[in-house]
């Protein structure tokens, strides 16, 4: 069984206002038996901290285009995407780079 991993989920350019306006969370995973991946975070955040409007946000099993995500500081596309196993302490940051006008 994997131990609970505790991560820092920050939310930015917009896009924590589909969070209650409150762009940092701390939050515990709960065990499961495989690591957490950051595809099973994003069903975890739909199903725990979105709030509303979850299309702006999530398309698919992924975040939607125009969302910049970081983890630790590195673009998730250099730390392997939704397959990336989350470590415990890790820092992931949603960016929506989408403006209205």
């Amino acid at each position: 069984m994997a131990a609970p991993v505790s991560v820092l989920l920050e939310f930015g350019g917009g896009a924590e206002l589909l969070f209650d306006g409150i762009k940092k969370h701390h939050v515990s995973l709960p065990d499961q038996p495989n690591p957490w991946t950051l595809r099973q975070l994003l069903c975890w955040i739909r199903q725990n901290l979105l709030k509303e409007r979850p299309e702006l946000f999530i398309q698919g099993d992924t975040v939607r285009p125009g969302i910049l995500v970081l983890i630790n500081d590195s673009d998730w596309e250099l730390m392997g995407e939704l397959d990336y196993e989350l470590q415990d302490r890790d820092n992931v940051v949603f960016i929506s780079t989408l403006h209205g006008g």
